[in-house]
């Protein structure tokens, strides 16, 4: 989800430069991928395309953290590196719409400068891999 309708296209079209490629196979091997990322896209032109029947599976939405409630259930949310441009008030906020919005022991990503360490929410949360700012809800929450 993003407020930016460019930023929200381009994600939906799955087309990357080709310069990016390096760091997403990295990141791909570094998840325990048992593929290669290769096999999920097609590459031409400087550019890559990834697989429309990947693309299919995913929601790409407008969601302002700010003013809209949940809209969903999911086992993943990634929020790399926004919160820190946040008020306090508006990063409670918005961690919570995250806890609500995970399933039962759901994973949260945040960006390297972020931390659950002083919101209203880090007990809602174990931490799964501190170094990399990933947590996970804990059960029953």
């Amino acid at each position: 989800t993003d407020i930016n309708p460019h930023a929200l296209r381009a994600a939906e079209s799955g087309v990357f430069d080709v310069s990016r490629v390096a760091a997403f196979t990295e990141n791909h091997a570094r998840s325990g991928a048992r593929s290669s990322l290769s096999d999920y896209y097609a590459a031409a032109y400087g550019r890559v395309v990834f697989d429309k029947g990947l693309r299919e599976h995913m929601v790409f939405s407008d969601h302002s953290l700010a003013t809209d409630s949940v809209f969903a259930e999911v086992h993943l949310v990634s929020c790399r590196n926004v919160l820190i441009y946040f008020e306090r008030d508006l990063q409670d906020r918005a961690l919570g719409l995250f806890r609500e919005s995970l399933c039962h022991r759901g994973f949260l990503g945040l960006g390297s400068k972020e931390s659950l360490r002083f919101s209203a929410h880090t007990d809602a949360f174990d931490d799964f891999v501190l170094q990399d700012r990933i947590y996970r809800k804990k059960a029953g929450l």
